[in-house]
């Protein structure tokens, strides 16, 4: 079995793959998925720590620690990469295939600096291309909100990066004094009808407009792209969005998995 690990700045996502029932052409993200979970992103955890909560997990899906054959990991935190890859070693006795400078990935990075491109937009942009070939763009709603680009030959083209929904509606309650946090949701109109609705209808429509200005520009560039989003707001922002066509909210994982198994 495949532990799949992405570690953003505010959640990790762990994804357990059985890549032997699992086979590789015309697959969907979710095949071989056996479960997956959703955890904060907590910098000084220790690599005992990652071993017992990630154990517990996988123990309460009725199977073992022991059983996982292999890691493949992306991750913007460097203290993160660390604890992960000394849980690797060990409790799991392997070394993991991380998103870094010299591991295989089966796209060119067209990037000023490859170096600088995340480690889970490139698994985004490997993933996409499996799925829906190119030019595709990737929508990630994460603690950035990313747009993404891949050519028509599997090319990392770069793409754009914008704060994100909810540090967004942080840096605005902290600096408006008369305004609260709420919750995000769509309102039930463009006008919001008090102050909680006109927040979300700025948070929630806005971003789907900015989304939808960002794909649209880069459109202009490219041409025709298939559009895809993920992340953990996708599911609030997608319905709304004129131009994401394809929703896959285990996108990063999936190409984690391609990613592992071109290196394993």
């Amino acid at each position: 079995m495949l532990l799949a690990i992405d570690a953003g700045n505010t959640q990790t996502v762990v994804g357990l793959y059985d890549l032997e029932d699992d086979p590789a052409p015309a697959r969907r993200p979710e095949a071989g998925l056996l479960d997956h979970w959703r955890i904060a992103t907590v910098h000084e955890r220790t690599s005992d720590e990652l071993a017992v909560m990630l154990s517990s997990f996988i123990t309460l899906r009725g199977y073992s620690l022991d059983e996982v054959d292999g890691v493949a990991i992306s991750s913007g935190v460097p203290r993160v990469t660390a604890g992960l890859r000394e849980f690797s070693d060990r409790y799991l006795d392997t070394d993991p295939v991380v998103i870094e400078p010299g591991v295989k990935t089966g796209i060119a990075i067209l990037y000023e600096n490859p170096k600088e491109v995340g480690a889970d937009r490139i698994a985004n942009a490997v993933a996409a291309f499996d799925l829906f070939g190119g030019p595709t763009i990737i929508v990630d709603f994460g603690t950035a909100t990313t747009c993404d680009a891949v050519s028509a030959t599997g090319e990392y083209l770069g793409g754009a990066i914008a704060p994100g929904i909810e540090i967004s509606m942080d840096a605005l309650v902290g600096r408006a004094a008369a305004l609260r946090a709420v919750e995000l949701k769509a309102p039930r109109h463009v006008l919001g009808k008090s102050t909680v609705e006109s927040i979300q209808s700025g948070a929630v429509y806005g971003f789907s407009a900015q989304v939808d200005g960002l794909c649209t520009r880069i459109e202009d560039e490219l041409g025709e792209c298939a559009i895809v989003s993920t992340g953990g707001l996708a599911d609030l922002i997608t319905p709304l969005s004129t131009k994401i066509q394809h929703s896959e909210p285990w996108l990063t994982l999936h190409g984690l998995r391609i990613v592992y198994e071109k290196n394993a």
